[in-house]
C-alpha cells in the first residue's frame, strides 16, 4: 500500500492553483470539470508520477469551522518536504508569502509554517 493522493481544502480553486504552482512550484497534473468545481491536482515537478495533491473545494459545512480552528491554533493542515527550510523561507518571502512560524530547528528537523492564502497553514520541513 502507498499514498496515491491526498488533499488540501481550498476556498478558491483558481487562487489555489496559482499559489501552489506559481509560488510553491508544483505543476498541474489533472484538471477535470465537475460542475462548478474541478478535480484539480498538482504534483512535485521532480516526481510527476508521484503523490498527487488534490485542491479540494472547501464547500462542505464542516470544512470552514475545521480550517478556522486549525488556523486559530496554529496547526498546519499539511506538510511538504524541502531540501533547505531557511533558503525556501527566503525564496517564498521574496514572493510575498506570509509565515506564521519562521524556520525553527527541532533536533534533526527544521520546519517553518506558511499561510497558503486559501485558508490553510502549511508546514515545510527538512530532516538531516
Amino acid at each position: 500500500m502507498r499514498i496515491y493522493l491526498t488533499s488540501v481544502l481550498v476556498d478558491d480553486q483558481d487562487k489555489a492553483l496559482k499559489f501552489y504552482t506559481e509560488v510553491l512550484g508544483f505543476v498541474k497534473k489533472t484538471e477535470i470539470p465537475l460542475g462548478e468545481h474541478r478535480w484539480l491536482t498538482v504534483v512535485s515537478p521532480g516526481d510527476p508520477d508521484g503523490v498527487q495533491l488534490l485542491l479540494e473545494p472547501d464547500g462542505h459545512p464542516a470544512a470552514g469551522p475545521f480550517k478556522q480552528a486549525l488556523s486559530a491554533d496554529g496547526i498546519p493542515f499539511a506538510s511538504f518536504a524541502v531540501d533547505d527550510v531557511p533558503a525556501e523561507v527566503e525564496r517564498l518571502k521574496a514572493l510575498g508569502v506570509y509565515f506564521t512560524q519562521e524556520a525553527l530547528q527541532m533536533g534533526p528537523a527544521t520546519t517553518a509554517v506558511l499561510d497558503d492564502t486559501c485558508g490553510n497553514l502549511i508546514q515545510i520541513a527538512s530532516h538531516r
